[in-house]
């Protein structure tokens, strides 16, 4: 494990990203391998990795959380944070993506896959990281390279720059020409390429693929441009410096491709890392990080085990941090640095401070989130960026078996929740169940293994009950008596209410046409607390809303009436006249907006209108070029499970917002109406 927290070296920081199974932890493996920090890469299928080494990243054969790992490489040292590609676990993601100095974008030459390759260049472009795009599995790639980039510039706002074409023999990838070098290479089996000297290899199309790289870097080059009309060929140094400016001002993707399996392409790929990734001053500038100033960090991944405490993983932007310095947060919290660990994999060694560049983990700050910047000193820092969760899409009550275990469940969810601020838990306001919300059925099931797999607590867990309400259609009235003769003092109230039905959301009212003092004034308020005792419960079980409840008559008796006696008549009275009229089933209607790339729009209209929904309206999203938003009205019990159905319609990448619009009548009663809450 490389030592530049202890040289004083600011090391690069990476994010491998891309979408799920595309090859980023192998890839990771054999950057590694390459630059010597491993002896062997490891095997994912194996459970032999660096990467993925969590028990739930090996049970599900998935990254499951960011993993880090470090290697030296020609002199210098990069810091690899390879990101769950899973759209569930996109959080992790946009977490560490702003103390990155670049990314590797690893990808597929899959037309199908392309749709969940946009929403991650977006997240880069918006997070406005440099980057790089790696075309992994270039072996047994089914079509020209020059297609494929075709198909993956639609998914890029930014222009992708091929700096290579591959060398076929038989149908097969056995090596590539490398654009800028004008050199061509022979792939070796987990090995550097093997140099080929003379043309004959290269492609006959070598020297076209070349002048379109040098074409589109003089869009940014006037000297160059002046040159290529003069048909000069610029100085290879030039081209270069050119393809470093490029990337770093975001100008240009340039696109790599390979193999990780074999470890073909990893070294071409570590010395353009090496030669154009930005440095950590470029990194400060991206982010308007001052270089003067204390010592600074941004938390990229927060880590709670079972018995090591909290670990807070974060990247030094500036200065050296150390054991026992104290910190203050971005949100003006502050704490003090228990100890400083170089991470590689599930492995970490103590080491006395950090110096910049380096991205450690920090023991035991209790108060600092993930996202948060910190600072030395006793002045609270500008947050360096803003990490904004999204809105759950999937729900689950999850309670434990023993009653004696909430306390600890409550506890260790509210660590799972600083670790990914997509999960969030609170509890039903009505029911009192304990609500667990996130990004997809996986993110909900990954929460309930971890709770079981660190701290011993295998959670039930179960759809939310859906909150039905009930209403009248049309007027009643009734009457109650209590009276009640105990020894002493007795108990008499006598109470004449008529209700009503109020316009949809008008909620309750309460008002009263006594004359005479035929029911005391002192007493009216506890007609109305009875009242509303009758509503919180209607014949159907679910609370009843809008309904106007009028107290017409009544009597009372000197000596034995009571509050408690015109509330208990009271709630008599309002039960009988709610019967009398008879009530009807509410259930809540959601505004949804579904996001879904248009060639799938159809299927997600489908399944909108298979859950009872009404479809409003569908346009182009904004910015978004092949994708649309539908945005429809559907009952709340039927979108239980709509995220799994939404996302295996489109590719895996529909998801969607809803909010609460209105009640309605349930119409041809869904299974649960019945027994439903009556919450």
């Amino acid at each position: 494990m490389p030592d530049t927290e202890i040289s004083g070296g600011a090391a690069r920081c990476v994010a491998i990203v891309g979408p799920f199974q595309s090859g980023k932890t192998t890839l990771m493996e054999s950057l590694l391998e390459r630059a010597g920090a491993v002896a062997r890469a490891g095997s994912v299928a194996a459970g032999t990795s660096v990467g993925d080494s969590s028990r739930e990243a090996r049970a599900h054969a998935m990254s499951t959380e960011p993993n880090l790992a470090s290697a030296d490489f020609l002199g210098e040292t990069f810091h690899f944070v390879d990101c769950p590609g899973s759209v569930e676990l996109a959080q992790d993601m946009r977490a560490v993506l702003p103390a990155c100095d670049a990314a590797i974008v690893v990808c597929e030459a899959d037309e199908r896959k392309i749709p969940a390759l946009e929403p991650i260049l977006r997240e880069l472009e918006e997070a406005d990281v440099p980057r790089f795009l790696f075309l992994n599995k270039i072996d047994v790639a089914a079509q020209r390279v020059r297609d494929t980039l075709a198909l993956l510039q639609r998914a890029s706002r930014t222009p992708l720059l091929l700096r290579q074409i591959p060398i076929w023999k038989d149908g097969i990838a056995v090596g590539f020409v490398d654009l800028a070098l004008e050199r061509a290479f022979i792939y070796r089996e987990h090995a550097p390429s093997r140099v080929v000297e003379g043309s004959d290899t290269a492609p006959p199309d070598a020297r076209d693929a070349r002048f379109q790289m040098l074409e589109r870097l003089a869009d940014y080059d006037d000297a160059l441009m002046e040159e290529l009309l003069s048909d000069i060929e610029p100085p290879r140094d030039r081209v270069f410096d050119d393809l470093a400016r490029e990337l770093r001002e975001r100008h240009v993707v340039p696109v790599l491709f390979g193999s990780a399996e074999h470890g073909n392409g990893v070294t071409r790929l570590l010395k353009a890392l090496r030669h154009e990734a930005p440095r950590l001053t470029e990194t400060r500038a991206r982010l308007g990080v001052s270089p003067e100033g204390p010592p600074l960090a941004q938390v990229i991944a927060t880590r709670h085990t079972s018995h090591g405490g909290k670990l807070s993983i974060a990247r030094v932007l500036r200065g050296r941090i150390a054991e026992g310095d104290g910190v203050v947060g971005s949100r003006g919290a502050s704490g003090r640095v228990a100890g400083v660990a170089a991470l590689c994999g599930e492995a970490s060694r103590r080491i006395g401070e950090a110096g910049e560049g380096a991205l450690v983990g920090l023991a035991k700050l209790d108060t600092i989130v993930t996202g948060e910047s910190l600072q030395v000193g006793r002045e609270r820092p500008d947050a360096v960026a803003t990490v904004v969760a999204p809105d759950p899409v999937h729900t689950r009550i999850v309670r434990a078996p023993d009653r004696k275990d909430e306390a600890k469940l409550a506890a260790c969810l509210a660590k799972l929740c600083e670790e990914d601020p997509a999960l969030v838990v609170r509890q039903d306001a009505d029911t009192g169940a304990l609500l667990m919300m996130g990004q997809g059925e996986i993110h909900l099931r990954l929460a309930v293994e971890r709770l079981a797999g660190r701290w011993g607590l295998a959670v039930e867990t179960a759809a939310p009950a859906v909150a039905y309400r009930e209403t009248i259609r049309r007027p009643a009235s009734a009457r109650a008596r209590h009276k009640k003769q105990t020894g002493g003092h007795g108990q008499f109230a006598d109470v004449a209410v008529s209700v009503a039905p109020l316009p949809r959301g008008e909620g309750f009212a309460f008002g009263d046409t006594i004359t005479g003092g035929v029911v005391p004034k002192q007493w009216i308020p506890s007609v109305k607390a009875g009242a509303e005792a009758a509503l919180a419960s209607g014949p159907q079980g679910h609370p009843v809303v809008d309904v106007a409840v009028t107290l017409t008559d009544g009597g009372w008796h000197a000596v034995d009436s009571s509050d408690a006696a015109f509330q208990a008549a009271g709630r008599a009275a309002v039960a009988q006249a709610l019967a009398e009229a008879g009530t009807i089933v509410l259930e809540p209607i959601l505004a949804v907006e579904i996001v879904a790339p248009s060639d799938a729009i159809s299927k997600a209209t489908q399944l909108v209108c298979a859950r009872r929904g009404q479809i409003q309206a569908y346009v182009p999203r904004p910015g978004w070029e092949g994708w649309d938003v539908l945005t429809a009205l559907v009952p709340e019990p039927e979108m239980d499970g709509f995220i799994v159905d939404l996302r295996s319609l489109t590719a895996g990448v529909g998801t969607f917002r809803a909010r609460p619009d209105h009640m309605a009548e349930v119409v041809g009663k869904p299974a649960g109406a019945a027994s439903g809450r009556a919450g």
